[in-house]
């Protein structure tokens, strides 16, 4: 059977998920992207994705790629393909456009000269053309335009996947169906169900939660009830693979209750929602097997014949006001005590965007998940309802912690002047390069010695050590002064802000946690994902002055043996694995980090056979004799400036080593290999002899994007060559 490439949509953050459904289907992963996989299989894989699916938006069938760097060249692209295959000539089709560039600023624009392609392929020759229908269309022509490319397909699925078909009537903050099966599958219920547990929402609202979780576990096709697919007029469309599909559906929805079907509980203190979800349930003809009730939190008591084990999943409020916000410290408590009084031994899920109000439940959060609910930004909390995780529950704005306030409003406005500006300028370009983590603010101004990145929708601050000649209390009050202005002048929420000072670090204390959070999420690079944590170590785990570097990495990793020294988290090795590197080895003292580079390796499906990570000392490792399995073609030696770590043969300073170095990584690279040497102490001078030795080219200036042009001695960089 013939395979075909699909992308198929999720929402943001649930990519990895849904890569991992998808390939139960039959549909095999061929690239990760934002909000979507590329995947392909067969035919009869996308219709099972399409009805099974629990967390796909849309399955798009790509038809091909044109290049579209305006608006000619795409119209051309698109009217030299063949449509007819898809599109009867007696139907109708839409163009749903995504994207813009230069030449092409609107989408209505943009469908439009889609759509004028599609139709002159058909009349070429006098032939008769499909009519345009925004509404009803027979066949959807999906239109993606990413960096001057227009990738071409026909969304298969029909309106978005997440539309089960059970919800025409919502509460007042609905979660998507399609999230909420993210947050079941997150939290482990699939497993939970099979092991006989029962489910409950405090909070159901319209019901989406229990809805979905009684899918989950009694086998129901989401796609089951849905009144339409995009396929069913599209030219391709096999019925007789699509008939079996859905009687197989039937079958396992009626096998999926034949065993003990687990409780399902709502509760909600608003009758009216609770009537809205009882509606919804029987829409989705589970209202036999759901019971709703109205009933505040505080009163929060299960039966006695509920399983000893289960899971209470809830999406309490966010408080997006003020005076909801100062209350909901009090309702995550309440939260907390009611499930510690009534679900000893159970799971807890708490899905919000005030995550930092999870220590008012008063228990220890095992695993945080970052997710969005639409466009803002949110985290799934997950904690187990016992007397080892019990904690003293405390307000977020902990004794301690530096407090925003504004001492001189005019020193304010001049930061937060400058931060606008920078956004403009800075974060408009990233922007463009579709970079998402990147430096906005590095010092600029001498009043406030600041580091500020941008992590995708967080804020990392980094605040330099003050000079002996500011005083503690002068420090701490601009300091104050910047955390009261950054979340208004970047537009993000105060708890999506991580603020650290930054000091000389030695030995091991480089190493060492500065806090205990274990908050760690996904970023996006250059097609790589790579895990970051903004609050538990000074550094993140992604340098992100090192962007063009691990870009060049990877546009020249191809067939190479690559090795990365001093490797960190190893994201510049996860670089040259996602180019096509034949093997790689990467080499740090650090167990914590040898670890996080195992994971970000796993993240990109490198095989790990291939590409090795090993904790051990860089400087014996090279002073070692070389064996002839230790020949690479590609070496990334970034080594930090100074480290006397107990746990080294000796003590490292990078001026006065790094020709030795650098002389012991030329001898395991091959004759016509390249040794990448990097560092970032800003007095250092390269040993003028290596230049006699090897051919030796600083690249410095090329390794700086626009984010780090500012701070142009961040880091040197250097080409090294054997010498011919």
């Amino acid at each position: 059977m013939s395979k075909s490439v699909f992308f198929v949509t999720c929402p943001k953050g649930v990519e990895y998920l849904l890569a991992d459904e998808l390939s139960t289907f039959g549909l095999g992963l061929v690239k990760n992207a934002p909000a979507g996989a590329w995947v392909e299989g067969a035919l009869e894989a996308s219709y099972r994705a399409c009805l099974w699916s629990r967390l796909a938006n849309r399955v798009i069938l790509h038809v091909d790629e044109v290049a579209a760097t305006s608006a000619d060249q795409l119209y051309d692209g698109v009217v030299h393909l063949d449509w007819q295959q898809h599109i009867p000539v007696n139907g109708s089709f839409r163009v749903n456009f995504i994207g813009e560039n230069e030449e092409i600023r609107n989408t209505q624009f943009g469908a439009q000269r889609v759509k004028d392609g599609i139709v002159d392929r058909f009349t070429m020759g006098g032939g008769k053309r499909p009519a345009v229908e925004a509404k009803m269309p027979d066949v959807i022509v999906s239109a993606r335009l990413h960096r001057g490319r227009l990738a071409l397909g026909i969304d298969i699925s029909g309106h978005s996947l997440h539309q089960r078909g059970y919800r025409t009537e919502k509460g007042l903050a609905p979660l998507k169906e399609n999230l909420a099966a993210a947050l079941l599958m997150r939290s482990g219920w699939p497993d939970i169900a099979a092991a006989g547990g029962d489910f409950v929402d405090p909070m159901c609202g319209s019901g989406t939660l229990v809805i979905e979780a009684a899918m989950m576990a009694l086998d129901i096709a989401p796609g089951r009830r849905r009144d339409g697919f995009g396929f069913e007029n599209w030219l391709g469309h096999q019925p007789e693979i699509w008939l079996s599909l859905r009687q197989e559906a039937e079958k396992r929805a009626y096998e999926g209750k034949q065993g003990r079907i687990p409780r399902f509980l709502g509760f909600d203190q608003d009758h009216r929602v609770i009537a809205t979800a009882q509606n919804n349930a029987q829409r989705a003809g589970l209202d036999s097997l759901i019971e709703f009730q109205a009933q505040p939190i505080e009163e929060l008591g299960l039966a006695a014949d509920l399983s000893e084990a289960g899971l209470v999943l809830v999406n309490p409020p966010y408080g997006e006001r003020l005076s909801d916000r100062r209350a909901l410290a009090g309702l995550y408590e309440s939260l907390g005590d009611a499930v510690k009084r009534a679900a000893s031994g159970w799971r807890l899920g708490v899905f919000t965007g005030a995550p930092e109000f999870g220590k008012s439940i008063g228990l220890r959060s095992f695993k945080q998940y970052k997710l969005f609910n639409g466009k803002l930004p949110a985290q799934l909390l997950l904690f187990t309802v016992d007397e080892a995780s019990v904690r003293t529950p405390r307000e977020p704005a902990a004794p301690g912690e530096v407090l925003p306030r504004i001492a001189n409003e005019e020193r304010a406005a001049m930061l937060r002047n400058r931060l606008k500006k920078n956004m403009k300028t800075v974060g408009q370009w990233a922007r463009k390069q579709q970079i998402g983590c990147y430096r906005l603010y590095d010092a600029d101004m001498p009043e406030f010695a600041l580091a500020i990145d941008i992590y995708e929708g967080w804020v990392h601050v980094q605040e330099y050590a003050a000079p002996k000649s500011i005083d503690e209390r002068s420090a701490k009050e601009r300091l104050s002064e910047a955390l009261a202005v950054i979340p208004g002048a970047l537009g993000v929420e105060p708890e999506r802000m991580v603020c650290k000072q930054r000091q000389r670090q030695s030995g091991t204390n480089q190493y060492e946690k500065q806090d205990v959070s274990g908050e760690f999420f996904r970023v996006q690079e250059h097609g790589c994902t790579l895990k970051v944590n903004l609050k538990d170590y000074l550094d993140t785990g992604l340098f992100l002055d090192h962007r063009p570097v691990r870009r060049w990495i990877q546009n020249n990793a191809q067939g190479k043996r690559f090795l990365n020294l001093f490797c960190y988290t190893g994201a510049a090795t996860v670089h040259a694995a996602v180019g096509g590197a034949s093997r790689s080895l990467s080499l740090d003292l650090s167990k914590t980090y040898v670890g996080w580079a195992e994971d970000n390796l796993a993240l990109n499906r490198a095989d790990p056979r291939k590409h090795k990570v090993e904790a051990t000392d860089c400087l014996a490792w090279l002073a070692a004799k070389p064996r002839p399995d230790q020949v690479f073609d590609l070496i990334f030696m970034d080594p930090p400036t100074f480290s006397n770590s107990a746990r080294m043969a000796g003590v490292l300073d990078i001026q006065k080593d790094h020709a030795k170095l650098i002389r012991q990584a030329m001898a395991r690279l091959s004759s016509d290999g390249l040794l990448i040497f990097s560092n970032n102490f800003r007095r250092f001078k390269l040993d003028e002899v290596l230049v006699s030795e090897f051919e030796v080219e600083e690249v410095s200036r090329s390794t700086l994007d626009k984010d780090f042009q500012r701070n142009a001695r961040i880091h040197r960089c250097w080409h090294i060559r054997q010498s011919t």
